[in-house]
């Protein structure tokens, strides 16, 4: 029987510890293609690199593995057009050192990457972690990455649609299961420290605050506070299709 084929790639770059727990999941379930930044490239979101040209090299690291001077997005676009000449069976996208919940999926390396597989109609799935510590315990997200990878290659997945998958900062054995979810309305409230160079001129370092005005037990976020590992459906038509009606009754 013909092994599937999965592509990983991450936003944090190909040498952090999050990715290499993905592959060890991987490893068990099908042929692995690994293509990953060079560099950290979080919050790239879905940006494509465009002004200069991209290089691809052979990686030490793993077997069959790419470095990608790209974003996470590039790195699977170049994957299927120029290494595989063909779309894998299923792209995995992290582990990421830190959470991808709510709107922080706009801002995500990550995620894009999985919204770029299902933009070629690719079962994708994008693993985040709740912990930005770069030596993290990464044993409960390889427990739900396994019990996910299983699924989905046992089930049809649904076209154009990927999975946001967020796992909390607990012991493996202390996660209380998975919940699907929505995506929590939250967001950051956005600050500039300005400061000045030796030369006296400003610059700004972004800062703030992530702020939740979400009350319900059906998002991202609560699932998470509560021990749970959460699922979000995800989809990269961002058409407002409950609005449609009401701005035709603008007779433009």
């Amino acid at each position: 029987m013909k092994k599937p084929l999965i592509l990983i790639t991450n936003d944090d770059g190909i040498s952090a510890k999050g990715i290499k727990s993905l592959i060890e999941v991987a490893l068990d379930f099908g042929d692995v293609l690994i293509v990953a930044p060079d560099k950290p490239q979080s919050g790239m979101g879905h940006a494509i690199t465009v002004n200069h040209p991209l290089r691809l090299d052979k990686s030490v690291l793993f077997d069959n593995a790419y470095t990608c001077t790209g974003t996470p997005v590039d790195c699977v676009k170049l994957a299927i057009y120029e290494i595989l000449h063909r779309k894998p069976d299923l792209l995995l996208s992290g582990i990421n050192h830190g959470e991808n919940t709510s709107t922080n999926v706009l801002y995500s390396g990550t995620m894009s990457a999985a919204v770029e597989g299902a933009m070629e109609n690719i079962p994708s799935i994008g693993f985040s972690l709740a912990d930005f510590d770069a030596n993290a315990d990464f044993s409960g997200a390889q427990l739900i990455a396994r019990q996910l990878i299983e699924k989905i290659l046992q089930k049809n997945f649904p076209p154009h649609v990927c999975l946001n998958v967020n796992i909390p900062k607990v012991k493996s054995g202390d996660i209380k299961g998975v919940k699907v979810c929505r995506q929590a309305h939250a967001f950051w409230e956005d600050r500039f420290d300005k400061r000045l160079d030796q030369f006296g001129k400003p610059y700004y370092w972004l800062t703030g605050e992530f702020s939740n005005h979400d009350k319900g037990e059906d998002t991202d976020l609560f699932a998470l506070s509560k021990g749970y590992a959460s699922i979000v459906p995800t989809q990269f038509d961002m058409t407002a299709y409950s609005t449609m009606a009401e701005f035709n009754n603008w007779e433009l």
